[in-house]
Formats: structure tokens, sequence, C-alpha cells
């Protein structure tokens, strides 16, 4: 307890310029600048935002009794929510690299001052550049040092992937729960290694009809294709003839991806606290790509990949990794697809522990939103839908979220941070969310093509005003703190949001004892 007092106070002295404050518009009447249309509030009224509040206080809080025992008469006892149950988080990927140690230290800060969650890059491409040889560790080029003489950070190839194992160890000194994404993906330039498919051409025979029949050029570093060139010969294949041709290469393809997740599984045993097995495979679900080959298939843009690779990647991670280990499936598509395909891998036998769900919200269409032109993302009802929609038992993790600015006026950080404020509030209420994930938390800091003003820091890692609504909510409005006298029997009891609290007061010598309780 002690370590982690100590840490909160180092990281108040080095919290930004933290201390000002952005006061945001919380409905029509606030909005004195008219930064939104009366379009926009006239959906996020008062009557909306009193069910939201309701649902808060019905699926955020739980009633506590907490028996503090003999003191003396009328000695006050100060209660103080200490952590949320809740987890507000964002990707750690620019751990170390924004190029500056103050900015990396501001960065950090958010982590000890607002998140309580980090998600870990572990792109198999970035994480293992060459065959058998895993970036566990950090290495001279994950150093401050390198990246503060970095010229064009951006291009660096590592960029936004540094080696693990410091941002890994650093969030255990924080406390902070630690997801790591992904395991396994379908998608060749974001995760797939470009000496995998080489790799698995063992037979000289299927490897030369692979590189005639099958694929014109393999993605190679730097100047490489989006996906693998293929002939037109390959067009016109299906999953199952791809198994007839090439059973060999299945199995060494499949033999590759097990050992991906059993290493790794291995590595970390219980120090991660869940992982993305499976990201984004809804797309190929929905085409029925899953029903179409015996040992390999075609996946979304016709990607090979190992057949019912989904399940068997889920299958190989309860194998290896410890039961208290949270599998996660995840997905950008909120289609009713999402559910079944879901429900069928539980059904099959998958240790699916959580839904990740993304909701990625360009900066452009947050000017649209701000005219009062609304989809069904950035309404209150059109959110309940939607998780009802995906809904499949298990909870769901806002993995991915993305809430850009239109532009950096001051209008436009305004509407970021009114609709974030929004979007927090009615993500906050959805009976089955277990946690919210920002993605791409500093400006400027993204991948090619996704937004640059998206983050709720700017580049040198200050608050921008979204970060000043968020700070609002996590740890003001949606945390309990008061000061209370046990009653007649010693207890005190209240309802609270779901955490962690310390209970301190003076015994009669006039020494601090103290309590700490979880609320669930």
């Amino acid at each position: 307890m002690k370590r982690v007092i100590i840490l909160s106070v180092l990281f108040a002295s080095i919290s930004f310029s933290f201390a000002e404050q952005v006061k945001i518009p919380r409905n029509e009447a606030e909005d004195v600048d008219k930064i939104m249309s009366p379009k926009y509030w006239a959906v996020w009224n008062d009557e909306a935002q009193a069910r939201i509040d309701a649902d808060i206080e019905k699926y955020r809080k739980a009633d506590a009794c907490v028996k503090i025992g003999k003191i003396k008469d009328g000695t006050e006892v100060v209660v103080e929510q200490i952590s949320h149950d809740f987890k507000f988080g964002a990707h750690i990927f620019n751990f170390d690299q924004l190029g500056d140690d103050a900015i990396n230290a501001r960065y950090k800060a958010m982590y000890g001052a607002l998140f309580n969650s980090a998600t870990v890059a572990f792109y198999w491409y970035k994480f293992e550049l060459e065959p058998n040889r895993p970036r566990f560790n950090s290495e001279y080029w994950d150093t401050k040092e390198y990246w503060n003489n970095s010229k064009d950070p951006t291009n660096e190839m590592h960029w936004r992937r540094p080696a693990p194992e410091n941002a890994i160890k650093w969030c255990k000194q924080m406390g902070l729960r630690i997801h790591g994404h992904p395991l396994v993906w379908d998608h060749r330039i974001f995760h797939t290694p470009t000496w995998l498919l080489d790799k698995c051409l063992t037979d000289p025979k299927e490897r030369e009809v692979f590189l005639k029949d099958i694929i014109s050029a393999f993605p190679v570093h730097g100047n490489r294709c989006e996906y693998e060139a293929y002939t037109k010969n390959y067009k016109k294949l299906t999953g199952k003839d791809l198994s007839k041709m090439f059973p060999i290469f299945a199995k060494n393809y499949q033999d590759y991806l097990n050992n991906h997740v059993k290493r790794i599984a291995q590595y970390y045993g219980d120090t991660v606290d869940s992982w993305d097995v499976v990201n984004e495979a809804v797309s190929a679900y929905e085409l029925g790509r899953f029903k179409d080959g015996d040992v390999l298939m075609k996946s979304r843009k016709d990607v090979i990949m190992p057949a019912d690779y989904v399940f068997k990647a889920f299958q190989t991670a309860q194998k290896y990794f410890p039961a208290s280990v949270k599998l996660n499936i995840n997905d950008f598509k909120m289609k009713d697809e999402y559910r079944q395909l879901t429900t069928e891998l539980i059904d099959r036998g998958c240790k699916i522990d959580i839904q990740g769900a993304q909701m990625h919200l360009g900066g452009k269409s947050m000017l649209r939103v701000a005219n009062g032109k609304l989809s069904e993302r950035t309404t209150p009802d059109g959110v309940r839908a939607i998780m009802k929609r995906i809904y499949s038992g298990r909870p769901i993790h806002l993995s991915e979220i993305t809430i850009g600015a239109p532009d950096t006026t001051h209008r436009g950080k305004m509407i970021q941070a009114i609709v974030a404020r929004n979007m927090y509030r009615i993500w906050f209420s959805i009976e089955h969310m277990m946690g919210i994930t920002w993605w791409n938390a500093v400006d400027g800091c993204g991948m090619a093509k996704e937004p640059t003003i998206s983050g709720i820091l700017t580049r040198s890692a200050n608050p921008k005003p979204a970060y000043y609504a968020l700070n609002e909510l996590i740890n003001k409005e949606w945390k309990t703190n008061f000061n209370a006298t046990p009653d007649a029997d010693g207890n005190i009891k209240f309802r609270g949001f779901k955490g962690k609290y310390r209970f301190s007061w003076y015994d009669a010598d006039g020494n601090e004892q103290f309590k700490i309780i979880e609320v669930k």
C-alpha cells in the first residue's frame, strides 16, 4: 500500500499542467459557445442523461457494510476509493518512444493518474522479425536513448511496437491490469511475419506449384504489398482445393501458429492478465470461409489461413495459459455474426472470457455529430442496441476506441471532449461492460491512415480538453469518497462504486489506523 501511495505522489508531481481545468459543457444550457448544435443536445438531453445516471447507479455501484470495530465515540472515518473495478485504459505502444524524457514521463503519468489498464503490443510481425528470435526483452533500439535520437520515429520499423518486457515490468510496478494484443490475426501487414509463408513451403513439389499457380510475390520488408500478390488462377480456388494441393504447407502453417501461442503462454504464464487470442475474424466468418476448407481456408481479402484457425487458436491458448488468464475474442464488426461466431466457439468448448468490441469514431465524423448528424454508434439508444446485438453471455471490453477531433481549433478540441464525455458515460452505464481502452492516446502516434489528432494528449503529451473530460468522470464523478461515523455496532454502511477502498481513522492514542476492503 505504501508503494502505491508513493507512486501516486510521484506522478501527481509530474502531472503535466494538470492543475488547470477545462469546463466541459454537459447540456445545451452550459454550451454557451455553441460548440454542439441543438440537434446534438436534443439527442443527449436531460432525459437521456437521467437514464444513463440510473443505469450507472444500478450496474456500477454496490452496497457495502464495513465493520470498523470499537473506536472512540464520535471518531470520524475517512473513506477513500483507491481503485476502480471497471477497467479504464489505453494502449501503451509508445512506451519510451516519444523522443524526450519529459514527454515520456508525462505519457507514463497518464496511466498513474487516469488509467488502470494498459494494452501491450504483440503483433507477430514486429515481435518476431526473424524466425525464432522473438523480441521479449529490450535491446538498444528499444531504449529511450535510441528514440530520443531518432530523426523520423514514425518510419522506424518498430514504431509502436516496443519489446514488451520493459513495458510489462513497469505496468506491474504501477499495479496496472495488462492486456496482450493480439496472438493470432489474419492481417498480413500488421501481424503475420513476412517470412512465414516461405518457411512453411518445405515440400519442393508444393513450393513449385505454390509459386507458379498461387502467388506472384511474397510480401517483403519496406515497400511491401498489402497482401500477397495472388494469381488470377488463385481467385478461382476454394479452401478445399487449397487443402488438397498443399497438405504439408498447411501442417507447417498450423504448427507455426500453435508454437507462437504456446511460446508466449509459457513465457508469461499469468504475468499478463488477459489476451486477445484472435483479432477481427468476423469478416471471414460472415463470408462462410470457416466452412470452406479441410486444412486451409481463404480468410478476408482471400488471405490463406489454416482452416478453422480461430477455434484452433483458442484451443491452443487454453491448453497453455493458466486458467486465471482471461482469453478474449476481439472485433470491429458489431453485427449479429459476431455474436453467432462467439456463441458457436463457446458451444464448441472454447474458453472465451471476454468479448472485445471496437468503436473508432474519426474526426470528420465527429464534426457531423456536432452538427446533429448522429449514427447508431453515437446515440444512447444506438449504443445499447449494438451491445445487445453482439452480447454472447460474456463481459464486453471496448478494447479499441477512437474519438477524434475534427481539427486543432478550440471548437475542434471541445467537440472531441464533449463527445468523449457522453460516449464514456453511455459505455460505462452498459450492464455487461467491463472496460474501455482508448486507442492512440497521444496525437500523431497512430499507424498510417489512422487519425492523427485523436489523442487525449498532444504530441508533447500535454492534456487536451478530452483528458479533463475523462479525468472529471473517472477520478471525481465515478469515485466514492466521504467521511462517516460508525453506527452503534461499529459499522459503516454505504453504496459506492465497485472497487477498493481505504478506511482510515485515529485511535485514542493519536495513531492512524486503516483498513482496505473491496466493494463488488
